[in-house]
């Protein structure tokens, strides 16, 4: 198993090693820590210093920006260094499948405010494309330095659901990280209002308690099949799907949000419109899962 973190040794892909070297720590699994070289950038530096010049100045920083990370106490894990040339993104993907990579943690690289957010270009791109799990951190926060520190600020994992068949597959992987960090699972599904699309048709008064009604008979069903602990809860709300999430675990304190990058017609993993809007209002952890990873 192998844990991916791509960094740019900016002080948010600092953030995003730490959270990295915890999740290899749990699962037993290696880290490999990258960057990638632009090809002009890698060019230049041929002619001037020789064949792989800036390959190993870029490993020697790569060490370096680790140790200074830990403050030169490494935590107890395999640590793999790896430096590639090309398109970040398409270069990340690669990486994450020649090491058979299990989860790629990254920074949002997102600006501040929360109608000002924006995914990073090169995030958004892994995610379009993933087909394993992503740890998309938060940028203006400096990470973690042990799983105590994970538990003081993620006192809930919120999950927003769709009532599709995914829903199970995310509330697996949700349980699993609650039960490491010993926290309740908010289950979550926003009903969007219906909006007539034929001037003066009549809107039944009684269709959103049916909808709201349906859905809590539904999340009630999942939580009666799955054991007792971790313990679950469940809310559903009206609104913008996005918005409500956003807020929600904000107000819940869920330090965590866990939701599926939904497919397409087309093959592959793809970043559904409520994911990516999460993304970017929201400033916590977000857990990214493409359809049927492992």
């Amino acid at each position: 198993m192998t844990v991916l973190c791509p960094i740019d040794f900016s002080d948010a892909s600092r953030a995003a090693l730490r959270y990295g070297a915890i999740a290899a720590a749990y699962q037993g699994a290696t880290l490999t820590v990258s960057t990638v070289n632009d090809p002009l950038l890698a060019q230049a530096a041929a002619m001037a210093g020789g064949a792989g010049s800036l390959d190993a100045d870029a490993r020697r920083e790569l060490e370096q920006f680790f140790a200074d990370t830990f403050s030169g106490r490494p935590p107890d894990i395999r640590v793999e260094f790896a430096v590639a040339t090309g398109k970040p993104d398409v270069e990340i993907l690669r990486l994450a499948a020649g090491g058979q990579a299990n989860l790629i943690v990254m920074s949002s690289r997102g600006a501040t405010g929360i109608r000002k957010l924006f995914l990073g270009s090169i995030t958004e791109r892994v995610l379009r494309a993933t087909t394993v799990p992503v740890l998309v951190t938060p940028p203006a926060e400096p990470g973690p330095n042990a799983v105590d520190d994970l538990r003081k600020t993620i006192r809930r994992i919120l999950v927003p659901v769709d009532l599709n068949e995914a829903m199970e597959q995310t509330v697996d992987a949700a349980r699993q990280i609650a039960a490491i960090l010993d926290a309740p699972i908010l289950l979550v599904h926003v009903i969007e209002p219906v909006r007539a699309m034929v001037p003066g048709h009549a809107y039944a008064a009684n269709v959103d308690s049916e909808r709201r009604g349906s859905a809590e008979q539904r999340l009630q069903q999942l939580i009666e099949r799955l054991p007792a602990q971790p313990r679950l809860e469940a809310l559903v709300v009206f609104g913008e799907p996005a918005e409500e999430v956003a807020k929600i675990a904000a107000d819940r304190q869920a330090g965590l949000i866990v939701m599926g990058l939904h497919a397409s017609a087309q093959p592959g993993a793809r970043m559904g419109s409520v994911t990516y809007r999460v993304l970017s209002v929201t400033n916590g952890l977000v857990l990214a899962l493409p359809p049927h990873h492992p």
